[in-house]
């Protein structure tokens, strides 16, 4: 038996919404229980699947599959148009009550989260904690409600119980079932193994999860990864943390793929305006200004085209940000299929500009705070552009997968 495996009291909890946002409809609708669901961007034929209920991945539809594909499979298939509003709403809750359990819980992302028990004094075991969570979950958002939850030394190991028995599952990996539980999996079920990596491993005879586990840190760091992250794979499967660590934003941005084939130059544009709008306002939401702005076009016949501009001072407002993307945009190709505008170069929003421009600068930063305050209480967009007016039915917010800065 090896002695390096991490054997402290398993202090970490992974809770995974099930299915999450197909299971918010069934939830929201109790018509669509118990039958088989997907939640889709846009209510098309030749859209992609966002996410499937159980129901419908047990008769084999699958996450990025077409809904016309999905419906050979599955005739009786619905299909739900994204409500973000919906999911938020269920966020909150979830985050809520992770809440009242740690005053250290990580959201991973919209429907996920992580509770950090390390340093807090508990009365009982993270099993009957997270049987109780899931209790709580079916008590304060609905019944329809399920998820499955890890335990574990770490984050790692923690998503990867999580993620043993689904749906309504409760698994802990610890330093006496590690073993046992990785034998029974493949290398692609470990969370940052996909394709690429699993080529790596297999390039040296590494084919299985066990045979990850007793790589020695040396193999890894100098002949796997070719990097310190061989190192910290080493820790990470024997439950030693190396994953709590936060990461700066980089950059904000949004993407559209049009509606329609034959709009005007025009409304190209509004669409491209309203997407600017957008970023200005996640930026603002993290506190930071941007030097950088990028703007992209995908063609109809899969040609991509980018233009950006490093501007020599900070910028936070929508009006500054469209009115580079509008220039850059100029020298975009016709016969665009999808558009996107990126600001990076991020920092600090500590108002660098007024110092240097007075008061016009700082009356704009005003009145960008006092839009902002009026959108955050009353609603996205209640106050834009008049130029976006109409854009709206279109330019929608999609699922935020992934992050939940935005929230």
């Amino acid at each position: 038996m090896r002695t390096d495996y991490n054997s402290e009291q398993s202090l970490v909890m992974h809770v995974d919404l099930n299915s999450a946002f197909a299971t918010a409809e069934q939830q929201a609708r109790p018509m669509l229980r118990g039958r088989p669901v997907v939640v889709v961007n846009r209510r098309t034929e030749h859209t992609a699947i966002v996410t499937a209920s159980y129901e419908a991945k047990a008769r084999g539809v699958v996450v990025g599959m077409k809904v016309a594909q999905a419906k050979l499979l599955v005739p009786d298939l619905i299909a739900v148009e994204s409500d973000p509003a919906k999911y938020r709403f269920v966020y909150k809750k979830l985050l809520a009550i992770l809440n009242d359990y740690s005053p250290h819980v990580t959201m991973k992302s919209i429907d996920e989260g992580v509770i950090d028990f390390y340093g807090i004094t508990i009365d009982r075991s993270l099993v009957e904690i997270g049987h109780e969570i899931k209790q709580r979950l079916k008590d304060e958002i609905g019944c329809a409600m399920r998820c499955n939850v890890g335990i574990s030394t770490n984050r790692f190991l923690a998503k990867t119980a999580a993620g043993l028995h689904k749906p309504d599952g409760l698994d802990e990996i610890n330093h006496e079932n590690l073993r046992t539980v990785l034998a029974t999996l493949k290398l692609r079920d470990l969370t940052g193994i996909a394709y690429h990596n699993e080529a790596r491993l297999n390039a040296v005879g590494i084919t299985t999860p066990l045979q990850f586990l007793d790589t020695d840190p040396v193999t890894l760091e100098k002949v796997v990864f070719k990097s310190i992250v061989g190192g910290h794979w080493h820790q990470r499967l024997r439950g030693w943390e190396v994953d709590d660590r936060v990461f700066d934003i980089k950059r904000v941005g949004r993407q559209f793929v049009l509606e329609r084939r034959d709009l005007s130059r025009q409304q190209i544009m509004q669409r491209l305006h309203h997407l600017c709008e957008s970023v200005g306002a996640r930026l603002r939401g993290q506190g930071k200004a941007a030097r950088g702005v990028y703007v992209y076009a995908k063609t109809a016949d899969r040609r991509y085209w980018h233009a950006s501009h490093m501007a020599q001072l900070p910028f936070y407002s929508d009006a500054t940000i469209y009115s580079l993307a509008e220039r850059l945009f100029y020298k975009a190709p016709g016969d665009i299929r999808e558009i996107g505008v990126h600001c990076y170069e991020l920092s600090t929003d500590d108002q660098p500009q007024t110092s240097l421009f007075g008061d016009m600068l700082a009356r704009e930063h005003q009145l960008v705070s006092a839009i902002d305050t009026i959108n955050g209480r009353y609603g996205d967009r209640t106050v834009h552009s008049a130029d976006t007016l109409q854009t709206g039915d279109f330019v929608k917010q999609k699922i935020p997968f992934g992050s939940t800065r935005y929230l």
